[in-house]
């Protein structure tokens, strides 16, 4: 099984991360998802520090697994509004380059 170093950057923090190359999309997914969650906590304006907003982040989406795990947590609607989300970014950075 072969490893890959991953890098990733989570608020300011470099992150090399070795892991299977089988693993390497889901990683840098997870990461997305990170971050994605600590943008949600600091466009909310409650939390500063930036050990909370990770910690709360971290409580978010460790729920979000226990309640898919218990049956009772996965919204569909979500589900289908993050992926428009995610086109529309993909989208926009994809105009960027053509520019």
């Amino acid at each position: 099984m072969n490893s890959k170093n991953l890098n990733i950057t989570i608020m300011g923090r470099d992150f090399h991360i070795s892991c299977p190359d089988e693993e390497q999309e889901e990683i840098e997914l997870a990461a997305t998802y990170l971050i994605d969650k600590i943008q949600e906590i600091k466009a909310e304006g409650k939390v500063i520090d930036s050990d909370r907003i990770a910690i709360i982040a971290a409580l978010r989406i460790a729920h979000e697994l226990l309640m898919l795990r218990h049956g009772t947590g996965f919204d569909i609607d979500e589900f289908k509004r993050r992926i428009v989300s995610i086109k529309k970014k993909v989208d926009e950075v994809i105009a960027k380059k053509d520019v």
